[in-house]
């Protein structure tokens, strides 16, 4: 795997050959064209991340190649070179976007320069733009209760070691903020993130994006592509929805596990990949491995660190600060800077399930703020919007639509909850209090996905 991919565009022989040396030494991967004609059809087979373009050709015109690169919209950076530019030819090549003008004869060391400052450019907007795309989405990890404590310290954990970790937790729950939480955190932050969801894509084109393919490795194939793992070579790769992966892949990507080879489809080459792979899914794996939906190697394989998220339920005391949080985020984007939250609204919101978790509680927030008649969102307002009644002599605990047994657990979770926090944590005075027997108190107190045990207890 090289540095970046470079393609080199002149028509001396001499200098293709001294230059494509000189990177080829340094870990590029290099491609040389003698005129536009050849430029053109590597261009249209491969991608590159930098071109070195002549101004002169005995086919055309560099500046007339960049400006067709432009006009396809091809994203990579270019730097020009001439003999005899005029000043004139130089402010043409900067203003259709040219990173640099060199003069001939190439200084190999100043290109080393340029070339090493244009990727490290290359990458800034690449992390500018995960940013942008990422921008308001990480206070889904926002909370200081005892869940979230313990979350972001199994992140760190993760964080530091090599191996593959396996995100579960309901939909809605943040597994690809933990995901990016646990790269930016690891020794591979200033590797790629690279991300596919494995039930967004089509079975026939899932090998593709993940191992990438060859110009004419199938219909619509026209250029060489690199897949998801050439990408994130030295970084991480999330796999989304892991679970919703065909059985063929799963095989496949075992063997990609085991080895950290890669074949592009239609290919020939093995590509060495140095990747770690953060997988999540919503699906219970171990039932899927049970009936034959997912291979048992792989669920071993990718559950080397297991990190389950809790629900939004399971960390109630969270859910004012995320509220006012996207609260804040809402009024900002809908133009409505003086609304708020009435204490009775915030109390309506806690006593909420939340089976969509987080991304249901930040569309709710939004909601209410484009939908509340007054700036003073009240526990009214949140009711109407969830359809439940406002009525100070109901529960809260019936909510329409929701099914019985959801009813029941979201009960008994709330009950258990107060229980233990009353006593500590403590699971012998607990059960004592209720009148359970403490093996039956665990049993439900983990079939509801609650946490609560002392250490002494425990022993």
């Amino acid at each position: 795997m090289g540095r970046g991919r470079v393609l080199i565009v002149d028509d001396e022989p001499s200098i293709l050959t001294t230059l494509k040396k000189a990177l080829s030494l340094e870990g590029y991967e290099v491609d040389v064209a003698g005129g536009v004609g050849v430029a053109q059809e590597r261009f249209a087979k491969k991608s590159y991340d930098v071109a070195l373009l002549d101004v002169a050709l005995p086919d055309g015109n560099g500046i007339e190649l960049l400006e067709q690169l432009r006009a396809a919209g091809e994203e990579l950076q270019v730097i020009m070179m001439s003999g005899h530019a005029t000043v004139d030819v130089a402010v043409r090549a900067t203003r259709l976007g040219a990173l640099d003008f060199l003069e001939k004869p190439i200084s190999t060391d100043r290109l080393l320069v340029v070339l090493e400052n244009t990727l490290r450019l290359i990458r800034a907007e690449h992390a500018a733009e995960e940013l942008r795309r990422e921008a308001g989405h990480f206070e889904e990890l926002i909370g200081g209760g005892r869940a979230m404590r313990e979350l972001s310290d199994q992140i760190l954990r993760a964080a530091r070691a090599a191996a593959s970790v396996l995100l579960t937790g309901e939909r809605g729950t943040g597994k690809e903020l933990v995901a990016r939480a646990i790269h930016r955190a690891s020794p591979r932050a200033k590797g790629p993130l690279e991300k596919l969801n494995c039930a967004a894509v089509p079975s026939d084109l899932i090998e593709s994006e993940l191992f990438g393919h060859e110009a004419g490795a199938f219909t619509g194939a026209t250029r060489q592509r690199r897949g998801k793992f050439e990408r994130a070579h030295g970084g991480t790769l999330f796999l989304d929805e892991v679970g919703d992966m065909p059985l063929g892949m799963q095989a496949k990507l075992l063997r990609v596990l085991q080895e950290q080879e890669v074949e592009r489809v239609g290919g020939s080459e093995t590509l060495k990949v140095d990747v770690r792979v953060v997988a999540a899914t919503n699906k219970d794996l171990v039932a899927a491995c049970q009936s034959g939906e997912f291979r048992a190697d792989l669920f071993d394989r990718l559950n080397v660190l297991p990190l389950e998220l809790p629900p939004l339920r399971a960390r109630r005391e969270d859910i004012p600060t995320l509220a006012h949080h996207f609260l804040e985020l809402a009024a900002k984007s809908n133009a409505r800077p003086g609304v708020s939250l009435s204490d009775d609204a915030v109390e309506a919101l806690c006593r909420h399930s939340f089976p969509g978790n987080v991304r249901e509680l930040r569309n709710l927030i939004e909601r209410l703020v484009i939908l509340a008649p007054d700036d003073r969102i009240t526990g009214g307002d949140v009711a109407r919007s969830l359809g439940t009644s406002p009525s100070p002599t109901t529960t809260g605990l019936f909510r329409p639509g929701v099914p019985f047994r959801v009813l029941v657990d979201d009960a008994e979770r709330t009950i258990l909850e107060e229980a233990m926090a009353h006593h500590g944590g403590q699971m012998a005075a607990t059960a004592r209090t209720l009148g359970l027997e403490r093996s039956h108190l665990y049993k439900k107190a983990k079939a509801l996905g609650l946490r609560g045990a002392t250490p002494e207890e425990e022993s």
